[in-house]
């Protein structure tokens, strides 16, 4: 099952919209539960929190999608920065994103977005050898043919003046079904 073309990050996007408008009676900063820690800590989890955390997790997941050879990255790319977009105009003009939570699951699909374009930049250049230094007068046509050898000229091929040799082979040459050494 290949996940290439869908954003994970879309998850906890949609579950925080589905929280902010079909369940307007849930907190997002109320501790979910409570854990103790070895040194006697308790440690409040919220909703917000838990929507992060897997943010974050997506985001690795989306990050070891985006470096894998052969992957569909301008799908991936596109579909991450309509992603973005669409989180970013949410978090400007609804009153109900406008949380540190809802900036921070936006921050991380930017990131995406990112990081992606950054693989992808890294594994499309090569090294190439290093073209010797010119001064910033030099005109820009000469730069170009430096890059760029002049082509050559065919050369052409004289046409034969005498007739080419017949050449015997009487073994080869098609005579009815006898060679002709034997007619």
């Amino acid at each position: 099952m290949s996940m290439v073309g869908f954003p994970l990050l879309l998850i906890p996007l949609a579950v925080y919209n589905i929280i902010v408008f079909l369940m307007p009676g849930v907190s997002l900063t109320e501790p979910v539960l409570r854990l103790t820690l070895m040194s006697g800590a308790e440690w409040p989890i919220t909703l917000g929190d838990m929507l992060l955390a897997l943010g974050v997790l997506l985001l690795l997941l989306e990050i070891f999608k985006g470096a894998r050879p052969g992957a569909k990255y301008l799908t991936d790319h596109l579909l991450s920065l309509i992603v973005f977009g669409a989180a970013a105009a949410e978090f400007v003009l609804w009153p109900k994103f406008g949380t540190s939570i809802f900036f921070l699951l936006t921050l991380l699909a930017l990131v995406d977005f990112i990081s992606g374009v950054a693989l992808r930049a890294r594994h499309g250049t090569r090294a190439a050898p290093a073209a010797p230094r010119r001064s910033s007068a030099a005109p820009m046509a000469e730069t170009a043919a430096l890059d760029h050898p002049e082509p050559k000229l065919a050369q052409t091929v004289a046409a034969p003046t005498e007739a080419s040799p017949q050449v015997q082979s009487p073994g080869l040459q098609p005579t009815g079904g006898t060679p002709a050494s034997q007619a």
